[in-house]
Order: C-alpha cells, then structure tokens, then sequence
C-alpha cells in the first residue's frame, strides 16, 4: 500500500454510556479510496464524521498527513476547518438560494482566494462533474443527481487532501445511483483523490473501491479488497453481509499441515473440501458457498468432490439471474444461476461447486 495519509489508531467514540466505535484501527493510503460498509448503527458514519472533527471521540488518535488532528493522549482536537478535509453528504447540502457557481465557490471565498482563482477552480470543478453550462443555474431547479454533481464539485474545488463520502448516492433511484458510481469511481482516478466512503450497500462498496472495511457492533470485522471479502470472508457475518451466499453447518474432518483442502463434514453427513484463508484451529462449525459459485446440472452426480444429488424446490425469475431453492442432503441451497440455465421445479439435478469456493469461516 502506498504511504498512508489517514491514520486512526484505538479509535473509541462514546455517547454516554454507549460506545458507538470501539477501538478501531484502519490506514488510508494516499490516493486509495477506502470505503466502510455495514449496517446501520455498526459504527461507519461515526467514524467517518470523526476523521472530518464532526464528532469528538473518546479516547485513540487520528493523523491526516502524519500531523495529529485528534491525540487522547496529547489532548488534541484539532477544529474540523483546520483539518484539510472535505465532506460530501447524503442530504447533498447545496443551498437552493444561490446558482451552482456559487455552492462551488462558497468554500473558496470563505478561504478569501482572489476573485479571478475563485473563476478558475470553480470552472475546473464544474468541468469534472459536466455541470459547467448549469454555472447560472439556481441550485433550487437541479435534479437530484445535479445535485449530487454539485456537491461533489464543491467537495474537490479547493484540492482538499481528504474527501468524505456519508452515503452520497443514497438518495438517487437505482439506475441514476449506477451512473453516479461509475462517474464518482472515474472522477476519484482521474484526480487521485484519497478518500473515506460510507454506505451500507455491498454492491456499492465492491463496484467503486480499493479496499472494503467491514464494520459491525462499533467494530472492524475483516478488511481486505473487494475480491477479498467478496471471495474470502473470514466470519458469518461478512459472508452473509457481503453479496450472497449459504452458511452450512457442520464439523472439520481433517485439514492438511500445508496448502490444500480442509475435509468437512455437514450437519446432513455430506464430506466437503473447503478452502480456509487462516490456519484451522479444528472447532469451526461453518462452511460459506457464495450462490453464482455452485452449478446445476441434470446428469446424475459422480465422485467428484463437492458434487451431490439434489430436487429444485423453486424457481425465481430475477431478470438477470435465475435463483433456485435446491433441496440437497445438507438441507437447502440457494443457487443463483444465468437465466439462460433453467430447470423446472421438481427436477433432480446434481449440485456442484470447486472447493476454492467452499470457504472455512474463521468466526
């Protein structure tokens, strides 16, 4: 990873006799734009609001660019102006009174630029966002996703070290929400922008990012790239959190002293091999199958690993996808497959899936 530019360390945020964030520890490389997923409540948008001296924690340190914004430990609260960081809310906060050109150029008078750099870096940031012929426009008649653009010009008008997402797209319908991810993720390479993004939707965090913080219960669960937790989540939670997949109970059989596949055995009797991304400690009860990881087909199964007879219970039609209820000798499978693959409701199909994607939860 490239030399960080966000550091929090022990990071404890309290409100009364709640912890809201416990001791959580991340870096933020320069240029890396790191997003925190999870659900409501878990912690993520505290942090984030932490890092922008929003809020005052409790106890742990944050350093921007190796200076100390907030240190427990030297008493130090440095105000959120002074910090070099700038936000992009979910509520967008443009102000309907004023045109574009000034929600954009707010924050550079507020800094007393001269009026001819003020010109420039606003016509620069509505330029990234393609919002420069609305510069006249009062803020009052923009759409939604114009909005957003605003914002977001707003937001990297003053080359700000640091940008801070608070789920900024998640009050835009879908198909605008995927345009503007795709904008957001060009715009953040384009400018090298380093920065800290929060939402609670998975698909969200594994399209745009460089590396995934999974926070629950105030804490860190697994942090990694999006292929990462996506294909090696450590814990129940981050396999049932992120995308979609089937957590089977059951007991280890074996595992090897180097690489290769650990032997486990269902609650149902059925033998698996498995992957385990940690070192098996031999009381782990949970093995994780993603649903576009596991094939169907109508041959009766022979002695390849991970291959079981099954009957599809029911059929739904997702659009791009078809998602199956299998029942197998290990209970159910949900298994999502193209919809050019259909089998009808009652038929006897054989389950397959590679070991790599039979993952041994660690939690």
């Amino acid at each position: 990873m490239s030399e960080a530019r966000i550091e929090v360390s022990n990071l404890v945020v309290r409100y009364g006799g709640v912890i809201a964030v416990d001791g959580v520890s991340f870096t933020v490389g320069r240029g890396e734009h790191v997003t925190l997923l999870g659900p409501s409540g878990c912690g993520k948008t505290t942090t984030l609001r932490a890092i922008a001296g929003l809020e005052e924690p409790s106890a742990g340190a944050i350093r921007i660019d190796g200076r100390a914004v907030y240190s427990s430990a030297e008493r130090r609260n440095v105000p959120s102006e002074k910090r070099g960081v700038s936000m992009v809310f979910q509520s967008y906060a443009v102000w309907p009174h004023m045109t574009v050109f000034d929600n954009v150029a707010y924050g550079l008078r507020v800094r007393k630029l001269p009026r001819t750099e003020v010109a420039e870096q606003v016509e620069r940031a509505l330029g990234l966002v393609q919002m420069r012929e609305f510069a006249s426009r009062p803020a009052s008649n923009l759409s939604g996703g114009q909005q957003q653009r605003v914002a977001l010009a707003r937001a990297v008008a003053f080359s700000p070290t640091v940008v801070l997402f608070d789920e900024p797209l998640s009050n835009l319908d879908a198909k605008l929400r995927a345009e503007m991810r795709v904008e957001l993720h060009e715009l953040q390479r384009r400018l090298g922008i380093t920065s800290v993004y929060v939402t609670h939707d998975q698909e969200e965090a594994l399209a745009i990012s460089d590396r995934v913080i999974v926070m629950n219960n105030g804490g860190i669960e697994q942090v990694g790239s999006p292929e990462t937790i996506y294909n090696r989540p450590k814990s129940r939670f981050v396999a049932d959190f992120v995308g979609s997949a089937n957590l089977i109970g059951g007991r280890m059989k074996s595992s090897p002293n180097g690489p290769g596949p650990v032997l486990f055995e269902t609650a149902g009797g059925v033998l698996l091999q498995a992957r385990a991304a940690h070192a098996p400690h031999g009381d782990e009860d949970r093995v994780a199958i993603r649903t576009a990881y596991i094939d169907l087909a109508l041959a009766p199964p022979n002695n390849a690993p991970n291959a079981a007879a099954g009957n599809v219970r029911q059929r739904l039609f997702h659009g791009d996808f078809i998602q199956y209820i299998v029942d197998w000798p290990a209970g159910q499978l949900i298994v999502r497959r193209p919809p050019t693959e259909l089998f009808e409701e009652g038929a006897a199909v054989t389950i397959s899936f590679a070991a790599e994607h039979c993952v041994l939860l660690e939690t």
